[in-house]
């Protein structure tokens, strides 16, 4: 690190010297980065940032292993990078991300960071380098941003969808099951077209809404293949320049060990530095979950809605006041915090793949809105399926009364007639009750299709299902 009059201190680098805050870890390239892009206020993610960590620790060891990187320095490198996976040094991240779309300044920025800290921990361990660590020549041995940011972008993905998303799946799946259990037997009227349709069970019911998300579990784990797969090794523009032989595999495998996860090299450097399609496919999946998410709380909002005037059909958990004006109106909140992500999550969909395809040539330079844009909606979604379970789904009760009710006004319970008087007379049936107020007994007895007895041995709602 650089001279300093303890307010400021000057780095250089290959554009000439700059101003750094003198206790930043960052160097002269994130301080550029810092001045020319002040956009917005949305930051690198910290799954990127997290990402990169893990990249610069697989690529120290891999580069010690093939002899390139003294063992010393690859030391010191881990144990900064441990510093920053620790959350030790998030200030030091400070990076927009409306920047260069290779996302080439956020890579500097993890180079200069673990490089500055990796010195300072070689002076207080008293360490002996035969050069201070660089951070081009040390931290980014082997590696061009070209490569490490769609690898960090893919490590990232791969993190947020088994560590945060599939978790709150599996969660808010096991309430359901508990649900189904506890409704065994409770048979309401179904709804197609927002319309009364023949009977089904509450279980049932809930068992779609599961199925749903089973559903969904599948096609994100269908997409991790692609996610697994590597640009490292490609070095700029895919030829892998300045990375030893071996190393896109070795660096693969060092991250497979520090992830848990089965991360490979991509075989197809080129495709893995501008197609970004693997992301565009399971934020699909993503994207599929928040469809059937906003499916799912929209029918709990609708089945509980009232409570005297709508369906009311479910009691769903009162959490706060509903209304500044109405007293004692209590609204589904939770539903609509869903709602909202999952519109948040389609609009994001369209980012990313609108960014993904504009990879030109060798590169696609939209990276950092592809990875802001994915790692929110994971986030996003997790965080509401996990909060809609907690404070909404595992608090439903069903109002067996009034489903009951429902149910036996249902005009569409004359479908069980139609093996008996056909579908025509059956049709009259309804439409006749209907006019007139009446039970469907009434209407079929007063149309001569049915004796009252021969109705009451046909007529068995609750055995429909």
């Amino acid at each position: 690190m650089g001279e300093t009059d303890g307010m400021w201190r000057i780095e250089r680098d290959s554009m000439g010297e700059m101003r750094v805050p003198a206790d930043a870890l960052w160097g002269a390239q994130t301080e550029r980065s810092h001045e020319n892009f002040p956009i917005g206020t949305e930051r690198m993610p910290e799954g990127i940032v997290r990402a990169f960590a893990l990249v610069k620790k697989a690529a120290a060891r891999a580069n010690r292993s093939l002899g390139r990187l003294a063992p010393e320095a690859c030391e010191l490198i881990c144990e900064a990078a441990d510093e920053v996976l620790s959350g030790a040094h998030d200030d030091d991240f400070p990076l927009v991300v409306w920047q260069t779309g290779s996302g080439t300044q956020s890579n500097m920025n993890m180079n200069e960071v673990l490089a500055n800290r990796g010195n300072q921990l070689a002076a207080e361990k008293g360490v002996v380098l035969e050069k201070s660590l660089h951070p081009n020549d040390s931290v980014n041995m082997s590696q061009s941003s070209n490569d490490t940011f769609p690898t960090a972008m893919h490590v990232a993905a791969a993190l947020s969808v088994t560590g945060r998303l599939l978790p709150a799946i599996d969660q808010l799946v096991g309430t359901l099951l508990r649900l189904e259990e506890e409704n065994a037997g409770v048979v309401k009227s179904g709804r197609t077209h927002l319309q009364d349709a023949v009977p089904i069970s509450f279980s049932q019911e809930i068992s779609g809404w599961r199925g749903l998300l089973e559903g969904s579990r599948e096609e994100l784990l269908a997409a991790m293949p692609g996610l697994y797969r590597l640009a490292l090794g490609g070095t700029a523009v895919g030829t892998g320049l300045n990375a030893p032989a071996g190393f896109d595999e070795a660096v693969a495998a060092e991250l497979a060990e520090l992830t848990g996860l089965p991360f490979e090299t991509d075989p197809n450097k080129f495709r893995a530095l501008t197609g970004k399609d693997a992301l565009v496919f399971s934020h699909g999946a993503v994207k599929g979950l928040a469809a059937n998410m906003m499916k799912i709380a929209n029918d709990v909002r609708w089945l509980a809605s009232g409570p005297r005037l709508g369906l009311g059909e479910i009691t769903i958990p009162a959490n706060e006041p509903g209304s500044s004006i109405m007293p004692g109106k209590v609204n589904p909140t939770q539903c609509e915090a869903v709602t909202m992500v999952a519109v948040q999550v389609m609009g994001n969909d369209a980012a990313i793949g609108f960014a993904a395809s504009q990879g030109n040539f060798e590169l696609n330079v939209f990276m950092p809105v592809i990875a802001y844009n994915y790692l929110q909606s994971v986030r996003l979604l997790a965080d509401a399926i996990v909060s809609f379970d907690e404070r909404c789904t595992s608090g439903i009760t069903a109002n067996r009364e009034k489903m009951d009710e429902n149910l036996h006004r249902s005009l569409m319970l004359v479908t069980s007639l139609n093996p008996y008087i056909g579908y025509d007379n059956a049709a009259r049936v309804a439409k006749k009750a209907f006019a007139e107020g009446t039970s469907l007994k009434e209407a079929c007895v007063g149309l001569g299709l049915l004796s009252a007895e021969r109705f009451d041995e046909v007529f068995h709602p609750e055995q429909m299902v």
